[in-house]
């Protein structure tokens, strides 16, 4: 049986929309759950560079309403004396009220990039500005924690492609949108049909085997993501159905420890207020949906929702009422487990600028290695190399 163009770039399609490693191409046995007082972590990515400044509002800095005297926001709901956060993150402020979220502010690294794919690049692989890495912190975290994993179901990302952040040398992680989708696709009488046919080609041999790993694990994830029914209503956005999704997984007993989505674009050059508005009203509501629902099933307590982008916006507003390619930025952290809550430290000095920029003062290593450690229960050296101590909020 001869493999035309045209089928193998189906397959390819298919195949890359999970993720594939050599010693996971066989059969597998589907029978492993993940333990029970194991905690999950859940990252967010705000694609696009979402502005800090808008996010987390300096109320009593005159510089911040001076350089953007038509977009600052005037309306902030306070978290404290000095601070406020932006009205379309309502639920966030019940959150920061109740000791269930964290915020890290002016979060960086030296020298830092401008570009959106260099600078996720960076916060992907955990690399330094100028070191290029083929693999991302969370893929080696895999690579360190999975070599015992009977399936490779350890992390998943719910999209249609893979981010770099979990890819790693020897595992990666499994990408797909939706659950029922994606096996519904893996049983296509097409797919079993070519999976059933033997080829000597290497290329076109690991794409067969691969495909039967897919079918595998795409039965396995479509079971876990119906075993657990919820009674929660969540919005009717996309980042809504991809919360849901995660949260019925979180609730079967799928061997998962790492969920990753993503929202956006934040790229706000023009008329940055009314889209930053409705980017974060759908993670309100996404968001306040998901963590109902661990409450009311008592395990909100082991999960962390941890947000990150790949830079921040400039302090001055530009000519178009928006922002242009900043570079330090605040993350969240929400959880019912934190050690810490509220505001982790002080927020960006509007005076002590790089040329218009901010200067970071807390590395986003130390974040990670903070989350592998605390959190994860893995040896942060051994995947970030970083040996420069974590923070103690979780």
């Amino acid at each position: 049986m001869l493999i035309k163009r045209r089928e193998f770039l189906k397959i390819s399609s298919l195949v890359t929309a999970s993720f594939m490693m050599p010693n996971f191409l066989k059969a597998m046995t589907l029978d492993e759950a993940l333990e029970r007082n194991r905690k999950i972590l859940v990252v967010l990515q705000f694609t696009g560079g979402n502005d800090g400044l808008n996010t987390i509002i300096p109320t009593k800095n005159d510089i911040y309403f001076k350089e953007r005297n038509s977009i600052a926001i005037k309306d902030s709901l306070a978290l404290n004396d000095e601070t406020g956060i932006n009205p379309a993150l309502s639920y966030f402020k019940e959150l920061f009220d109740s000791g269930e979220l964290s915020v890290m502010n002016n979060v960086g690294y030296p020298d830092p990039d401008k570009s959106h794919f260099r600078s996720m690049d960076i916060w992907h692989s955990a690399s330094r500005s100028d070191e290029f890495l083929e693999t991302g912190w969370l893929g080696r975290f895999l690579d360190e924690e999975c070599y015992r994993c009977e399936h490779p179901t350890q992390a998943l990302e719910v999209d249609d492609m893979l981010s770099l952040a979990l890819k790693g040398e020897n595992n990666k992680a499994f990408a797909f949108k939706d659950p029922k989708r994606l096996y519904q696709t893996s049983q296509e009488k097409y797919f079993k049909s070519l999976y059933d046919h033997h080829h000597d080609d290497e290329t076109v041999s690991y794409l067969y085997q691969t495909l039967g790993s897919t079918i595998n694990n795409a039965d396995y994830i479509f079971e876990k993501s119906k075993s657990k029914k919820t009674d929660q209503t969540y919005p009717n956005s996309q980042l809504g159905k991809d919360f849901k999704t995660v949260a019925s997984l979180i609730k079967s007993d799928i061997n998962t420890q790492v969920y990753y989505l993503s929202v956006g674009s934040f790229d706000t050059h023009v008329n940055q207020n009314d889209r930053q508005k409705k980017l974060f009203s759908d993670i309100n509501d996404a968001v306040k949906s998901f963590v109902t629902d661990l409450k009311n099933d008592g395990i909100f307590n082991d999960v962390l929702l941890m947000t990150f982008s790949e830079f921040g916006r400039r302090v001055a507003q530009n000519a178009s009422n928006g922002t242009d390619h900043g570079t330090a930025n605040q993350m969240f952290f929400i959880s019912g487990g934190l050690k810490k809550k509220g505001i982790l430290n002080a927020l960006p000095d509007l005076q002590k600028l790089n040329e218009g920029d901010l200067i970071y003062t807390e590395d986003f290593r130390k974040v990670y290695a903070t989350i592998l450690k605390n959190w994860l229960k893995a040896d942060s050296s051994k995947v970030l190399g970083w040996k420069n101590g974590v923070y103690d909020f979780i």
